[in-house]
């Protein structure tokens, strides 16, 4: 199994610039969406219902913002809209597709411009997501989270300790989710190495993504007995359809 996420900045955009034709040429069960930045009836059929996927959407209330989606190759057996507190639900920032094993999110986290918001925010998930933890449900939540976690997830650390995405508030809370919470972040699993983002502030189309300064604010994150699924992951550094890149992960599971 396959899952990718991708923040897509604007799914119009996105499509303008090659999301679906990208879309066509993964082999990925699940695609999960951030940023889709329009309402669903907005949208034609080709970009709710791909070919050899069904469309789930989440919008937020704000014209132009956020929203979050999921492309599915098989249909779950339930799909849970929101987390049942008014910054999620009304924001459009998280959409969960129910299988037999497991569940698939896709997950927006505010991006700090407001901190005090973000932290109200940070505060809430955290209470679900150690609810979540304690289940005997497994999870995979996908998605941007908008902190980076470590020194090695970003170019310039030293210059960023006080800019929103790597704040020391924001890093303990990375600390506690894959520390005492028992997450786990997938990539790390497979690639220790730094200079692996999946963000670039200031996106350069004419250097390649792979010599620019960029922070690595996508994740994909399991529970701890998921923890021997996680066979590959990689960043997708040739999609240049966003200023985020995919993250894929494959699992050695079926949905």
């Amino acid at each position: 199994m396959k899952i990718a996420s991708i923040n897509v900045n604007g799914i119009r955009d996105a499509v303008e610039r090659g999301f679906l034709d990208w879309l066509a040429q993964q082999d990925v069960d699940v695609v999960c969406v951030q940023n889709i930045k329009a309402k669903s009836f907005e949208l034609g059929d080709h970009i709710l219902y791909p070919e050899g996927y069904e469309g789930y959407f989440l919008d937020a209330e704000e014209d132009g913002f956020a929203g979050v989606a999921l492309y599915c190759r098989q249909i779950p057996k339930a799909i849970m809209y929101g987390l049942g507190f008014p910054q999620c639900d009304h924001e459009g920032r998280f959409l969960q597709a129910d299988y037999d094993r497991f569940s698939i999110a896709t997950f927006l986290m505010p991006d700090g411009d407001d901190m005090q918001a973000k932290q109200a925010f940070m505060n809430q998930y955290q209470e679900y997501l150690s609810k979540m933890a304690r289940k005997r449900r497994e999870y995979i939540i996908c998605g941007t989270w908008n902190i980076a976690h470590k020194t090695i997830d970003l170019a310039n650390w030293s210059d960023n300790q006080l800019t929103p995405g790597f704040r020391p508030e924001e890093r303990a809370w990375m600390d506690q989710l894959f520390g005492p919470t028992g997450f786990i972040d997938t990539f790390r699993e497979i690639n220790r190495d730094a200079g692996e983002y999946t963000w670039w502030p200031k996106l350069d189309q004419e250097v390649s993504r792979e010599r620019q300064e960029g922070w690595r604010i996508d994740y994909q994150v399991v529970g701890p007995n998921f923890r021997r699924h996680v066979v590959d992951a990689w960043i997708d550094y040739d999609a240049t359809f966003s200023e985020h890149a995919p993250l894929i992960v494959e699992y050695d599971l079926t949905l």
